[in-house]
């Protein structure tokens, strides 16, 4: 029974991470670091258990379950259907990546195009290039862990601890005050900022992808595919928290010296002149496409796979032209308008998601019981959908008004209590059900 050695699993991890980190990833962690300030490490905490915990837990959760179908079929079999191409929409051609050729744009070129240049144009330009790479490299997928572990995820690691080595010489400053709801309530704010990331949901996607590379390598028996799995993604997981760390701390440190920006972008843009000067904004946009490029061809790769499955008569090569043609073509809408949409998108579907990985990791102790994982996806997504329409100005008068009675509702965590007591009352119902199973086997029994 063959294992991988040692080193192909830490470029399996490699390539885990680096479908895990884009140019998102890149510029939260420094902009919570200004805004929380002195309160940075309450956030941060909060902020890793949704951008790094539950994505890793999601991967495991996706390893043992055969997949991302199979796992929600748990819920109800029209279920499954519906949630996995929700997500592979949302995370993939509609959403994901979209952005992710985007915001490499907007946040690393943009700003240093000639003022007789075309911001379209030039956007048309940059997107071709960056989706014909993205698509070049999708065209193999079994070659992803030679491309992206070994070389792209090294040198996008080197690039940004560069970044911390030189801060190290140069303090950029002492850290800033909390600002906004930060100062209020920075463990909840930081909790919801790991939202945006988009890596919970991603990891239902990336399960794939990751066993997909395993097996490139020889390793044939399933349960050695899902335990080299959870290794990578452990590997993964400690990299991101690492690296997650380290530019909250750039970001509030820089807070105290620059004071507040919009967005990471410009607090990342602010630290690197002040680290290295004009050649710096030529590294952070070098570390931006990069950083989007990984994660794109983790997406297109996933995606294709998963509609080649869901439609059999389109192969997976015409998926990957498909979704590399419509993903260059929504991303030209700008990012502004693809992150006005993918907020409230993901209100409805990242409640669902974590609930669905945390009562994967804990199937054992309610025995798999169906009504546990259908109670508590109706009442989470009932709420995290209100919430949504709520956010876009969809008022359901009384609905609304009692959902805004529930804990944490009006931060955007009011689903949990829901849930928790989806669980207990699935449990309730299954144990009365098997009750009732129990009584009717006993009766039907022939009496001796």
């Amino acid at each position: 029974m063959k294992q991988l050695s040692k080193k192909d699993l830490l470029f399996v991890g490699l390539m885990l991470f680096s479908l895990f980190f884009g140019a998102g990833n890149l510029i939260f962690p420094p902009f919570l670091g200004q805004s929380a300030g002195n309160k940075v490490w309450i956030a941060m905490v909060a902020f890793l258990i949704t951008a790094v915990g539950f994505p890793i837990l999601g991967v495991i959760a996706v390893a043992k379950s055969g997949g991302l179908e199979n796992l929600a079929r748990r819920v109800n079999p029209v279920f499954a259907t519906i949630f996995t191409v929700l997500i592979y929409l949302s995370i993939g051609p509609c959403l994901g990546i979209p952005r992710a050729g985007s915001l490499p744009f907007e946040m690393a070129v943009a700003p240093y195009l000639p003022e007789s240049m075309s911001v379209v144009g030039a956007r048309f330009i940059f997107t071709c290039a960056f989706f014909s790479v993205a698509y070049w490299l999708s065209l193999s997928p079994t070659k992803l862990v030679d491309r992206m572990g070994k070389i792209l995820t090294p040198t996008l690691l080197t690039m940004i601890f560069v970044i911390v080595i030189a801060s190290l010489f140069r303090p950029i400053g002492e850290y800033g005050s909390a600002v906004a709801e930060y100062a209020e309530s920075p463990f909840v704010k930081g909790f919801l900022e790991g939202y945006l990331t988009m890596d919970t949901i991603a990891a239902l996607n990336f399960g794939i992808v990751i066993a997909l590379a395993i097996k490139s390598k020889g390793v044939e028996d399933e349960k050695t595919v899902v335990r080299t799995s959870i290794k990578a993604g452990l590997i993964a997981g400690g990299l991101l928290v690492v690296i997650y760390v380290l530019l909250a701390h750039l970001g509030a440190s820089s807070g105290g010296r620059f004071g507040m920006t919009e967005n990471g972008a410009q607090t990342l843009t602010h630290v690197m002149s002040y680290l290295f000067g004009k050649p710096g904004a030529v590294l952070l946009a070098v570390i931006f496409t990069l950083a989007c490029l990984t994660t794109s061809v983790g997406l297109i790769t996933s995606c294709s796979q998963y509609f080649s499955t869901l439609v059999p008569k389109m192969t997976y090569k015409n998926w990957v032209r498909i979704l590399s043609l419509s993903s260059m073509i929504l991303a030209n809408m700008g990012l502004n308008m693809i992150l006005s949409i993918s907020i409230p998108v993901l209100d409805m579907i990242y409640p669902i998601a974590i609930m669905l990985i945390v009562l994967a990791m804990f199937d054992k102790l309610f025995k798999g019981n169906r009504y546990v994982y259908g109670l508590t996806m109706l009442f989470t997504g009932l709420v995290s959908i209100i919430y949504a329409l709520d956010s876009l100005g969809f008022k359901l008068n009384f609905v609304t008004q009692l959902l805004n009675k529930l804990p944490f509702y009006g931060q955007g965590l009011g689903w949990i209590v829901p849930a928790l007591v989806g669980i207990i009352a699935g449990y309730i119902v299954g144990l009365v059900k098997q009750e009732q199973i129990n009584e009717d086997l006993s009766v039907e029994l022939p009496r001796e």
